[in-house]
């Protein structure tokens, strides 16, 4: 049985860890490998080693945090297919998306390469007579992250090298159901030339996580998950005065409007609604059909749901594979039959489907609902597979009346021919991520990512600009040089003259 430890100081370690998590391939169904599950002394350990690489890491120049991640860059490309088939075998998405969630990833390590210019403050001369301003960012300390078993890669990869870059230490907390991937990043980094302890992996669950919490010396916590754990996170990192950021759920609606592109509209949600088998915080969940287009996107998206090829992720064949546990494929088979019962009409019913020698893989088939309703649990909670539900609204101020009173704000599209129903969609709706005419909007990443309500728990969205400012803080310096004469003491509140 293959054993996944931690990664600490620049070496793989078991540390104090005792109890064992069970790791498995998706598409077969079988336990491939254990994952170590770290203690509060193991987290304390590589805290304490994240604290001493800082002192120096913090103080080189940015040119020279950046040549490392040049090298990081060019390490993740060349081991591109051996991260992409770790991906697929702990997770079970398809290659071709796995691999293009790395690359997602991997574009924050290319953002990160221009951080000198990133770094640079502003200077005011003058702003009182012979007194000059200034303003710096500098580094936070130990920062940790707490990421997700949908994205073993790319959402690490939105945190950590954004952190390091601009000068910080990281302790990386990944999902204990698909750990192995950010074991190899981490590994990777030290042979770009990361010192030892700026980056370390800590393997494990809640006691982990609640050590990360209330660690004195960590000083920011990102987080990816669902809401209730965002919301844990969030209230109890603040309570120990760290800076966050929490991702929460989603319930991502598309609105297709009846002067729209059909066809493109449909392919758009296919994609986005079960591609990674809907194990996306970005998922289009809910087809939100307008006027009298519902009927005829109903019978066009049945069609192409039930010709969805469904298959281990390393079939070339396959556009869809398996969820990640057998846990979460009876949760989400469970919402399935929960929508039956609530009255929803189930046009595509994918819960039986059955892979000749791949029985006990962990697959569903894509499901179709129509006509269902606000009040349903179906629709207002996030199910996280490839589970799609069609709601009818009679016109557009319905429908983004719909979206705006949901409790999530993560992200939403549009697909429309008209350019003022685009622009206004934009303005008026309550989301943090916006598309016309594209399925998924997810920003690349010299923008940044993040929700609205109880999509995000914190001020700050997560990588590109927003990424620079939750892991720098603002100094600002005002200077004088006396000129020889002495002044008399001034009593008053200054002011700049």
């Amino acid at each position: 049985m293959n054993l996944i430890q931690h990664y600490i100081d620049g070496k793989v370690v078991s540390g104090d860890s005792k109890r064992k998590g069970k790791v498995f391939n998706p598409a077969t169904g079988n336990q491939d490998s254990e994952v170590l599950l770290g203690t509060k002394s193991d987290l304390d350990k590589a805290v304490d080693h994240a604290k001493k690489a800082f002192l120096s890491w913090s103080t080189k120049p940015p040119i020279q945090r950046a040549r490392v991640m040049f090298k990081y860059k060019e390490l993740i490309e060349k081991n591109s297919d051996e991260l992409t088939k770790l991906i697929v075998s702990e997770h079970g998405k398809v290659y071709e998306d796995a691999k293009g969630s790395l690359t997602r990833g991997l574009e924050i390590v290319e953002f990160a390469c221009g951080i000198p210019q990133m770094l640079k403050g502003e200077f005011t001369e003058n702003v009182g007579t012979d007194i000059d301003s200034w303003s710096i960012r500098q580094p936070l300390g130990v920062c940790a992250g707490i990421t997700p078993f949908n994205f073993p890669a790319m959402v690490p990869m939105w945190m950590f090298p954004m952190a390091i870059a601009c000068g910080n230490t990281f302790i990386l907390k990944p999902s204990e159901k698909d750990p192995s991937c950010s074991i190899r990043l981490a590994e990777l980094f030290t042979e770009a030339g990361l010192p030892e302890g700026v980056l370390n992996v800590v393997n494990g669950d809640k006691e982990v996580v609640d050590a990360i919490l209330t660690n004195k010396d960590i000083q920011a916590v990102s987080f990816v998950g669902s809401t209730p754990i965002a919301k844990y996170i969030y209230e109890t990192a603040a309570k120990n005065e760290k800076r966050v950021q929490a991702l929460g759920g989603a319930k991502n609606h598309c609105v297709i409007m009846p002067d729209c592109d059909l066809d493109q509209a449909i392919n758009g949600l296919m994609g986005a609604a079960y591609g990674s088998a809907g194990e996306r915080c970005m998922a289009q969940s809910v087809a939100v059909a307008v006027g009298n287009v519902g009927d005829k996107l109903v019978n066009k998206l049945a069609k192409k749901v039930e010709a969805l090829k469904v298959g281990p992720g390393m079939d070339k064949n396959s556009e869809m594979g398996p969820l990640v546990t057998k846990e979460h494929l009876e949760k989400v088979k469970g919402y399935v039959d929960l929508g039956v019962k609530e009255g929803a009409n189930l046009v595509v019913d994918g819960r039986n489907i059955k892979l000749q020698g791949y029985e006990n893989g962990f697959y569903i088939g894509g499901c179709l609902f129509d006509n269902v309703k606000k009040d349903m649990r179906i629709y207002k909670e996030e199910i996280f597979g490839p589970v799609l539900s069609v709601v009818r609204a009679k016109d557009f101020d319905e429908a983004t009346k719909l979206i705006n009173e949901h409790e999530f704000g993560n992200g939403t599209s549009i697909y429309t021919r008209d350019g003022d129903v685009g622009r206004t969609f934009a303005s008026k709706i309550k989301v943090g991520m916006v598309g016309i005419n594209i399925p998924i909007p997810v920003p690349v990443a010299f923008h940044s990512f993040g929700g609205w309500k109880r999509s995000l728990f914190g001020d700050q969205h997560m990588h590109g600009p927003e990424g620079v400012r939750f892991y720098t803080k603002l100094k600002t310096i005002t200077s004088r040089w006396p000129s020889g004469v002495r002044s008399n003491p001034e009593f008053v509140m200054p002011t700049m003259k």
